[in-house]
């Protein structure tokens, strides 16, 4: 897989090349990641990428020039017979979740576009940008912690990426609940003791236990995720037996 970021700032995004699940996905040829920069391709003397706003206002709009030279160029290193899927991360776009980032991964060609000051002119978004995502209702100072929020969770989806492939598998989102609790030594900690079903050392009683749990943490905790899910009746004995001992 091979993603470009398009930034003002490369040195923030490049940052996670170094670390972490990302830097060993670069380090092991699964994932490729490279930040280009629209000021290598604006005009001198200056090298502008952004102006003022039509209608007049606070803030500069990032310019429509500069980023289609930048795309451009992106483009024609990629394989033609495979376009680059283009992402804007945006507070306007849909909330990114597991299913998108599922979704994205599937993609081998990625170009995440990250917005500054008061936003890219509409007239870019609409002619190039396949699909715009949020990390939430809120406001940050640009698109480059978006994107690499969106790279790592990307990328650490990619088969081979995690040492063991069931730790993708069981994290929250990815079969709709929230994860389950999780524990390590000592058993007791300050009064506090490991549940006697992940000591007991039988598997079903343990699976059985942690998805009791996730059914009761996703309800406490995001009950909107429940409503997306259709139970089956076993998930439904277990989140009642989970409210019960809640009591």
């Amino acid at each position: 897989m091979h993603i470009d970021v398009i930034t003002l700032f490369p040195a923030l995004v490049t940052a996670i090349e170094e670390h972490g699940v990302v830097g060993r996905a670069i380090q092991a040829g699964v994932v490729s990641l490279q930040a280009v920069n629209p000021r290598d391709f604006a005009e001198q003397p200056h090298y502008r990428v952004d102006d003022r706003p039509y209608g007049g206002g606070p803030g500069m709009v990032m310019q429509y020039q500069p980023l289609q030279k930048t795309l451009a160029a992106i483009r024609a290193k990629a394989p033609k017979d495979c376009p680059a899927k283009v992402v804007y991360l945006s507070p306007q776009g849909r909330p990114l979740n597991q299913a998108a980032v599922r979704d994205l991964s599937a993609c081998p060609q990625l170009v995440l576009l990250c917005g500054r000051y008061e936003g890219v002119d509409e007239r870019f978004l609409e002619t190039y940008v396949d699909e715009e995502w949020s990390l939430g209702d809120y406001v940050i100072s640009g698109g480059e912690l978006a994107a690499m929020v969106l790279v790592d969770a990307v990328v650490r989806t990619l088969p081979g990426v995690l040492g063991d492939e069931q730790s993708a598998e069981q994290d929250s989102f990815e079969q709709g609940l929230l994860d389950c609790p999780h524990f390590s030594r000592p058993e007791e900690v300050d009064g506090q003791v490991v549940p006697d079903e992940l000591l007991s050392g039988d598997h079903n009683k343990i699976a059985r236990w942690r998805l009791k749990q996730s059914l009761g943490r996703t309800y406490l905790r995001r009950p909107d995720l429940l409503k997306n899910l259709e139970l089956s009746q076993q998930e439904q004995d277990l989140l009642t037996e989970f409210l019960t001992e809640q009591k």
